[in-house]
Formats: C-alpha cells, structure tokens, sequence
C-alpha cells in the first residue's frame, strides 16, 4: 500500500510540476507523455483505494473514501476528455486534486460503514453517482473558469496572463457542455436504479438527498434543452451549471457530512 502510495504521488507531482512548468515558460505540453504518466498514477491510486472500499464486511463508503474515489474519477475523466479535446494544459488543476483526494482518503478518519448484502443493482447506483458527481462538479469548475475567461477577455483586466494559459474560449465552452451531457446521462441512470432498487427512502435517511439531486436533475436537463433549442451558451451556462451543482452538492455531500460526522 505504500508503494501504490508513493507511485501515485509521485505521478501526480511530476505531471503538475512538467505543466505549470510549461504553461508558465509557454512551452508546447507532450500530451502522450502527461497522460501516460498520470494513467500509471491512476491505477496505483486504485490499487491504494480498492481494499479500503471492497472489505470483507461489504463496501466502505465513508466520506473520505468517496473524497479519494471522486478524485480518481475526476481524473479519469480528465484523461478521457483529454483524448478528443485540446485540453490537456488543465492538468495543472487535475493532478494536484486527484493527489489532495488521495491524501484526504489516506489520512482522514469517519465511522466504519460497510454495506453488507447489497445487491448489483444498488452498487451500480452508487458508483453511477459518484461517476455523475465527479463529472458534473468538473463541469461547474469549469463553468468557473469559463465566466472568468469571458470576463477577462471582455475587460482586459491584470489577470488575463494567466487566462491566456487556458484553452481557447471556444474549446472551454465545448468542454463544458460534453461534461454537462456526460454527467447528465450518468445522473440520469443512477437516479433511475436507485428508485428501482431503494425500497425506502425515508427508512434509509435519503429522502432530502434524493429531493435535491432531482432538483438538480431537472436544471441540468432544463440547461442542456435550452442550449439544443435556443442556443444558450456563455455566462449563463455557466450559472445555471453552479447553481445546478450547488443544489447537488447539497444532497450528496451535506447529507452525507451531517449522517457521519454530526450525528
């Protein structure tokens, strides 16, 4: 487990010291290279992570473990935007989270709890959800730093060197609406098993998690029909993207916080 740990960080220190490296000295990024590495820093992150979530006693999906799992997603959905998208100089933001996840898994502490018996169905839901999670909180970053691009581009304020480092406005844009639609499939099906296989809500202190994630649902859909038909984009992607993210991040991780850590 220390050898997975010391591969992975090293993996992840070394891809975001050779790109803020080569962004700041406007050098080109190897992209097979950077990739390479951090799929090597991917599977050693997994190999760490597995025995902590598949025990003896069921799943393990305490708070700090999915912080690790989300990280680990969050990278491999970097890696795999990456293939089709020139975006790979946002690495300098996705290797140093998918290191901080895994050090917050390592050494954090919460209640142990296995969930034992669980069904495929029910294990296919959580995974879903915290795959929908990841991309959709990649999406509301990126949301972030598409209204400050269009802002620093639009006014010519001191910070535009460093927004100059990011992808083409255009390329952001389409990024962030195949994150939008990536994550909105996921969710989509994780939220379809989940009334399939959840038999009671209330019973298993989910009701308000469920009420916000399909809150958030409906303005992620609302957001992908509005830009298909009338062509939304720009700054108001961009906030209806955080502000659909926010009522997630509400049911997931508040309710999830409050559940181990308050009561």
């Amino acid at each position: 487990m220390h050898l997975a740990f010391l591969l992975a960080s090293l993996a992840y220190i070394l891809v975001s010291v050779y790109i803020g490296w080569a962004l700041f000295l406007d050098k080109p990024i190897h992209k097979g290279i950077s990739l390479g590495v951090l799929m090597g820093g991917m599977v050693a992150h997994a190999a760490l992570l597995y025995p902590y979530v598949v025990t003896l006693y069921g799943l393990n999906f305490n708070l700090f473990n999915v912080i690790s799992l989300i990280s680990l997603f969050f990278l491999f959905f970097y890696v795999l935007f990456c293939l089709y998208r020139p975006v790979v100089s946002l690495g300098i933001l996705a290797a140093p989270t998918a290191l901080l996840g895994m050090i917050v898994g390592c050494i954090g502490r919460a209640p142990y709890q296995p969930i034992a018996d669980i069904s495929i169905g029910l294990e296919a839901h959580i995974l879903l959800s915290l795959a929908a999670y990841c991309v959709l909180l990649m999406a509301a970053v990126q949301a972030l730093f598409l209204r400050l691009q269009i802002r620093e581009l639009k006014h010519h304020t001191v910070h535009r060197f460093w927004v100059n480092k990011l992808p083409s406005l255009q390329s952001m844009e389409s990024l962030l609406f195949d994150m939008l639609l990536v994550g909105f499939v996921l969710l989509s099906i994780a939220l379809g098993i989940g009334f399939v296989y959840v038999e009671d809500l209330m019973a298993q202190h989910i009701v308000h998690k469920t009420v916000f994630s399909l809150l958030s649902w409906l303005l992620f859909g609302a957001l992908l029909f509005g830009s298909w038909r009338a062509g939304w984009r720009g700054k108001r992607a961009a906030n209806m993207t955080v502000y659909a993210f926010i009522l997630l991040a509400i049911g997931f991780v508040g309710s999830k916080f409050v559940l181990e850590m308050l009561i």
